[in-house]
């Protein structure tokens, strides 16, 4: 018994990596709720998750509050280029369903729609965890991050999984998650710890060493 409170033993490093998840879950969602800074947020979120298990890791709140202000910037540029897109789709959403058009021409169109979507989808899981480990050009950032969902399919198709289990559970169970209250203490944090364990495996083929 003694042994299992030991802060080495497997129980312990557990449920200090549960509340360093939870504590992350809290950062994340209170830089988040302006709305205008979930692009830095964001940012910040996957840093620090990625960064947990470090040896050189020295705490949450340190972490995640250096990335927020060294990437606000380009953190924001990059969640309103991703807030326009979703707009843009949710235009094209509407206009497709509303065409006055063949059968073959709308399914056309259907098809077109949901592969972009994919696509987009798919590089969305990548654009801030990179702008979080590379200093790069806005540009870059973008077009490494489309390049490296396909280079990285399987895993990318993972990391979707998850998140797309998480969307389902809370549409189709929300009593599983408190309504809604799992996610303000645990559930971004959580996503981002699971993914963010893939990414740094595809992250080091790049760059063994993080380059921020």
């Amino acid at each position: 018994m003694r042994n299992l409170f030991n802060p080495d033993s497997a129980l312990m490093r557990f449920l200090n990596r549960v509340a360093d998840v939870m504590i992350l879950n809290l950062l994340f969602v209170a830089t988040a709720l302006p709305v205008v800074t979930l692009g830095p947020a964001l940012t910040a979120l996957f840093y620090t998750a990625m960064k947990l298990g470090d040896a050189d890791f020295d705490g949450v709140g340190g972490n995640y509050l250096r990335s927020f202000r060294e990437n606000f910037r380009q953190g924001m540029l990059l969640g309103l280029i991703w807030a326009a897109l979703v707009a843009v789709f949710g235009a094209w959403y509407v206009v497709v369903d509303n065409l006055n058009i063949s059968q073959v021409v709308r399914l056309v169109l259907w098809a077109l729609y949901y592969l972009t979507a994919f696509r987009f989808a798919l590089t969305a899981l990548y654009v801030f965890a990179y702008q979080a480990r590379f200093d790069d050009r806005l540009a870059v950032v973008l077009n490494n991050s489309r390049l490296m969902s396909l280079a990285h399919l399987p895993s990318s198709l993972a990391m979707a999984a998850v998140v797309a289990l998480a969307v389902l559970i809370t549409v189709f169970y929300p009593q599983l998650v408190g309504y809604g209250v799992l996610w303000l203490l645990l559930g971004f944090g959580a996503i981002a710890h699971v993914n963010g364990a893939l990414l740094n495996s595809i992250f080091r083929t790049y760059a063994p060493a993080p380059t921020r």
